[in-house]
C-alpha cells in the first residue's frame, strides 16, 4: 500500500537550522514530509548543557548520539551514552539529558514518532547555521518554550 508521499533526501548541508535554548536544532525530516509518521531533528548541544526534566505526552523520542557523550535519565534509569549509542524513551516517560563534556559540543539526532515536534523548533527558534553552536540560553527562549508547551504536548516536570 502506497502512502502517496515522495521519498525525501536531505544533503549534509541541508535541513532547517534554528537556535533555541542555547542549542542549534536542524529539522531534517518534517512530519509534513513523512505523512506524520516521524520527525528527525539534529541538535548541536553546547558543553555541559541540557534541558530540565520534561515529558512528551504525544510522541516517543529516540536519542541517537552522533558525536560526544550524554547522560540520559529516562524514568528511573540513567544511561551514559557515547557516539553510536541509542536510547528510546516512550511517550509519557519523564526524561532529561546533558552533554557530559565540559569543553566540546555534542551532536544528537532526535527521532520523534509520531512526527510533529519538529514544528515547535521552527515556530519559536531563531535562524541558525547547521552544525554550529548557537547563542547562549536566554530567558526569552525559556518563556517561548513554556508558551507552546500545551500546543506541542510536553510538560516540564
Amino acid at each position: 500500500m502506497s502512502l502517496h508521499i515522495p521519498p525525501v533526501h536531505v544533503p549534509p548541508d541541508g535541513g532547517e537550522p534554528v537556535h533555541l535554548v542555547g542549542d542549534t536544532y536542524t529539522t531534517l525530516l518534517k512530519a509534513t514530509q513523512t505523512n506524520g509518521e516521524l520527525s528527525l531533528v539534529e541538535a548541536i548541544m553546547p558543553a555541559d548543557a541540557g534541558p530540565p526534566p520534561h515529558t512528551h505526552h504525544g510522541e516517543s523520542e529516540t536519542f541517537i548520539v552522533m558525536d560526544g557523550q550524554l547522560v540520559i535519565t529516562a524514568g528511573d534509569e540513567t544511561y551514559e551514552v557515547e557516539a553510536g549509542g541509542v536510547v528510546y524513551v516512550p511517550k509519557g516517560v519523564r526524561h532529561s539529558f546533558r552533554n557530559l563534556s565540559r569543553t566540546k559540543p555534542a551532536r544528537i539526532y532526535f527521532l520523534y514518532a509520531p512526527g510533529g515536534m519538529d514544528a515547535m523548533f521552527s515556530e519559536i527558534g531563531t535562524p541558525g547555521v547547521r552544525g554550529q553552536v548557537g547563542p547562549a540560553l536566554s530567558e526569552a527562549d525559556v518563556k517561548a518554550m513554556a508558551a507552546v508547551a500545551d500546543k506541542y504536548g510536553f510538560t516540564f516536570d
